[in-house]
């Protein structure tokens, strides 16, 4: 392998800053970046912000005066439904932390770990049933038959972004997925 010469430097205490040359394998230099993973990041920063912009919408729109009276519907018809109800604040705290956790893991996916694979596929396709659920909502203007609303249903007017955002991410996500090998020990 050859050797390259960088420069580094290092700040001193009093300001100054000390520069040497060092000897540095090749083979350890910095790799370049894959212009797909950069682009599969930025899909994934791109939805945590459709993400927000959605919390935002349904936050302005009143989105809890249909989610909860549904939540309460259904469990009166059905005995048992598993999604709970909330006060404004713990909702929207909730909705906050969970974007600034989605966002905290942005590194993950502009290093192309594997781990986040699954979860960036959980994500993209649970908020494509979430725009399209308040689509399907203002068509009808109501969620069950006994609760009507106004159109369009709080939380529509982001709905577009979410399902674009949705989209390119599982577009990303299969453009760099790794290629299966036809050695039948790795089927």
């Amino acid at each position: 392998m050859g050797r390259t010469s960088i420069l580094a430097t290092r700040p001193l205490t009093d300001g100054r800053i000390m520069a040497r040359r060092c000897k540095m394998n090749a083979a350890a230099a910095p790799i370049a970046r894959d212009p797909a993973i950069s682009r599969l990041g930025v899909a994934w920063v791109l939805l945590c912000l459709a993400l927000a912009a959605h919390v935002t919408d349904e936050a302005l729109t009143g989105f809890l005066a249909v989610y909860n009276p549904t939540v309460l519907a259904l469990r009166t018809r059905l005995g048992f439904w598993p999604m709970p109800t909330f006060t404004f604040r713990e909702w929207l705290t909730g909705l906050v932390a969970g974007v600034l956790v989605l966002l905290a893991l942005s590194p993950f996916v502009f290093r192309g770990s594997r781990w986040i694979r699954p979860l960036f596929y959980f994500f993209a396709l649970l908020m494509i049933t979430n725009g399209l659920g308040h689509t399907v909502g203002t068509i009808f203007g109501r969620t069950v038959s006994s609760l009507r609303f106004a159109r369009p249903m709080p939380g529509f007017y982001s709905s577009p972004l979410l399902l674009a955002a949705s989209v390119y991410a599982l577009i990303q996500l299969r453009r760099t997925r790794q290629p299966r090998t036809a050695d039948p020990q790795y089927r």
